[in-house]
């Protein structure tokens, strides 16, 4: 199908950027990577009068260490996420989540700011983000806030960033010698998860010292499983160890029900899925 007719417009500043959105209001549309945005369209699902393309603004581009954080443009994608060594170092169980993003076309062309704003409960870099207690950098007319992550998501596809409003920088805190990985259950290849559960721990002789665990589609947003990030600390790194801390990983979340799978399903996998997450980040 053909999108229905709208204006283009490619700033090059995120000031621009804002002055467009100002300008045209409820009938914009902002376009990141695209990968959401353009099928939306394509299936007229949306007909905004104006789509605004941030894919100039190199200011939205690129990563860097900022102190105790890593800061990632909004605009980058996610195929620069996987080659940072600075992700790979210091924040672990959001490269392996974004190695598990569709396939390598659609990493080199999404970004990971346009993901976040999405905030498809069923994608994958949500609850990495979370369990990281990531900072997100939101600008508007008025200069830029910053939102803890526990406060970004707020419904399914409704985050923080209000109208007229651009997230444009993700601010990382550096895990450093943290393990992370990002356990996704699906059917098919490259397919949004049916369940999934980022873990990043850290382990002091042997024994789990901090854990963070974050849950994909078991809600509306990405969900924190808190009680069993408390049941892991001082747990061993041990199979029936952490498989007990992560009997509770369904506990207090509301996952969809669909064609890929009951309510009652996920949360039966959840627990399971948390323990190879947790017993991989820690090298068990």
């Amino acid at each position: 199908m053909i999108p229905a007719s709208f204006d283009y417009l490619a700033p090059t500043s995120v000031a621009d950027a804002l002055a467009a959105l100002e300008e045209a209001g409820d009938d914009a549309k902002v376009l990141a990577g695209g990968q959401s945005l353009l099928p939306i369209l394509r299936m007229r699902l949306n007909a905004p009068e104006k789509v605004i393309d941030l894919g100039r603004i190199e200011e939205l581009r690129g990563i860097r260490e900022d102190g105790d954080h890593v800061v990632i443009g909004a605009m980058t994608t996610y195929a620069e996420v996987l080659a940072s060594d600075a992700v790979r170092e210091h924040a672990a169980v959001l490269r392996a989540a974004v190695a598990e993003v569709a396939d390598p076309q659609i990493r080199r062309r999404g970004t990971l700011g346009g993901a976040l704003v999405h905030a498809d409960p069923a994608g994958d870099v949500g609850a990495p983000a979370l369990a990281l207690d990531t900072e997100f950098v939101v600008t508007g007319r008025g200069g830029e806030r910053t939102v803890a992550a526990a406060d970004f998501f707020h419904d399914l596809f409704e985050t923080a960033v209000g109208e007229g409003e651009l997230l444009t920088a993700i601010r990382v805190p550096k895990h450093t010698g943290w393990g992370g990985h990002y356990e996704k259950f699906v059917r098919v290849a490259h397919q949004w998860s049916i369940i999934a559960v980022a873990a990043t721990v850290r382990v002091e002789g042997g024994s789990i010292a901090e854990a963070r665990i974050g849950l994909t589609n078991m809600g509306s947003t990405p969900l924190r499983a808190s009680s069993v990030e408390a049941a892991l600390i001082g747990a061993a790194a041990t199979e029936d160890a952490v498989r007990e801390a992560c009997a509770a990983a369904s506990e207090g979340t509301d996952p969809p029900s669909d064609l890929n799978g009951s309510a009652d399903y996920r949360r039966a996998i959840a627990p399971v899925l948390t323990r190879r997450a947790v017993l991989a980040a820690a090298g068990g």
